[in-house]
């Protein structure tokens, strides 16, 4: 996985009316912990972050953050945004280095058109994301797992997906991913005992009814 650079500059103020002044210059407020290290305030290029965060890598792109006190190789997390514009509001980076394990979410995406849907079934995926414990240098954009051979009724657990050399899952494997359902089809309605009674009683009514009608017109 590749890694980028930001330049994060030291932040001395605090408060709501600096941190909204900093997102108008284009610099979002972080703070920046972990490894026995000091937390440190910061600001980070806001544009710069955002495509960082929508690349294939998204949150577990390596970052070199570059500032007055030396390099540090961190990952983004607790990442908040606008609710409404999407913009970033602040993040927290977390010191981490190259030679150190790390946990991290990685997201299960299908491949391929699996038979069982070609035939009617729906595909439902139950579980997106996995967690997994590797280098942060070894952590996956993604894993993927083709569902091209699964019939109506095959599962996908957490034991069948396939990780690259280096990592290892944290997840539970007998965690269902997926799996291939029955068709849907709409049942048709079967009236109860007791309906279909009073059915049958207006019926007789209604038909009982008629001679009578006739004989008054007469």
């Amino acid at each position: 996985m590749p890694d980028a650079t930001l330049i994060a500059q030291k932040r001395t103020e605090t408060g709501s009316a600096v941190a909204r002044r900093l997102r108008r210059d284009g610099r979002v407020p972080a703070v920046v912990y972990g490894l026995g290290g000091d937390t440190a305030s910061v600001t980070v290029p806001a544009h710069e972050l955002d495509l960082l965060l929508r690349s294939a890598s998204g949150g577990n792109t390596l970052i070199t953050l570059k500032s007055d006190e030396g390099d540090q190789l961190a990952l983004a997390r607790q990442i908040h945004r606008h609710p409404v514009r999407g913009t970033l509001m602040h993040v927290d980076f977390i010191r981490v280095r190259a030679d150190q394990t790390i946990e991290a979410e990685v997201s299960i995406q299908f491949v391929g058109e699996a038979e069982g849907v070609r035939e009617g079934g729906l595909l439902e995926q139950s579980l997106f994301s996995l967690t997994v414990e590797a280098l942060p240098g070894d952590i996956p954009n993604a894993i993927e797992h083709d569902v091209t051979a699964l019939v109506i009724g095959d599962s996908i657990h957490v034991s069948d997906l396939s990780v690259p050399s280096g990592v290892t899952v944290v997840t539970d494997p007998e965690t269902t991913v997926g799996h291939i359902s029955q068709p849907r089809v709409a049942e048709e309605e079967t009236p109860t005992e007791g309906e279909a009674a009073e059915g049958e009683g207006a019926e007789g009514a209604a038909e009982g009814a008629a001679p009578a009608a006739e004989a008054s017109s007469e």
